[in-house]
């Protein structure tokens, strides 16, 4: 008689055995509202880096300070080295930069041409 009391426990432990008792996953994440909305969204595009940062020495012995991007279609020009600039853009790389007001830069970091409003049209190298 001892002995049925162990085949009992056995019989139930072998049936719970059998039973599955995985662990309930809880997730504190919720689903994204604009999911959608991001994922047509059209890509961004960034903003061009600096290419070179130049001082330019002018024939009329004048300095400007020019910061050329990247895609050679952005060129930041400055009289003051801590002095507010103007942006100059070209609709293509290659053409020249113009801004509003008479602005207009032709030329590379090493050579150009800068046209200022008020000061002419001056010959300028690195």
């Amino acid at each position: 008689m001892k002995k049925a009391p162990f085949f009992a426990a056995a019989a139930v432990l072998l049936s719970l055995a059998a039973c599955e008792n995985k662990p309930e996953e809880v997730s504190g994440t919720a689903p994204d509202p604009q999911a959608e909305a991001l994922k047509n969204a059209p890509k961004v595009e960034l903003p061009p880096s600096i290419a070179s940062s130049v001082s330019m020495r002018c024939k009329d012995n004048t300095v400007v300070f020019a910061d050329f991007y990247k895609g050679d279609k952005q060129v930041l020009i400055k009289e003051a080295k801590d002095g507010p600039g103007t942006m100059l853009k070209a609709p293509e790389a290659g053409q020249p930069f113009v801004a509003a007001g008479g602005y207009k830069v032709t030329g590379t970091a090493k050579n150009a041409t800068i046209e200022i409003p008020g000061k002419g049209s001056r010959a300028c190298h690195a």
